[in-house]
């Protein structure tokens, strides 16, 4: 199962899981790929609700291209394809060659604490 960690990270924290991830790299250590944000509300900004649908879908049904896919969430063609241009650049979606669409991964863990998050 291919798994990605989302976490939010104040700036020392997302400065120590580099240096751990780096320590990690260098000794052949498996690393699980992570996405950090600096705060809940880039978080939230950047995985919606609609987004996470997306994912849910295209995850579903791997191959469909943004117009299908906005076909089958009965969602307007410009919204989707913001929404996929966003998920593409965070790479939790990816395009093939005939720019169909696939999710490179299985499950998302997302952590935020709620001391350290603001």
């Amino acid at each position: 199962m291919s798994v990605i960690e989302i976490s939010v990270l104040t700036p020392d924290a997302a400065l120590q899981a580099f240096s751990d991830t780096w320590a990690a790299a260098e000794s052949g250590d498996a690393i699980r790929p992570r996405l950090a944000f600096g705060s809940l509300r880039e978080l939230f900004s950047a995985i919606t609700e609609k987004r996470l649908e997306l994912l849910r879908h295209v995850a579903a049904d791997e191959g469909v291209n943004v117009q299908q896919l906005a076909q089958a969430l009965n969602r307007d063609y410009d919204r989707v394809h913001a929404d996929v241009a966003e998920l593409v650049e965070l790479g939790l979606l990816q395009r093939d060659t005939n720019e169909t669409l696939f999710a490179p991964y299985d499950e998302i863990l997302i952590h935020a604490g709620i001391r350290d998050a603001a």
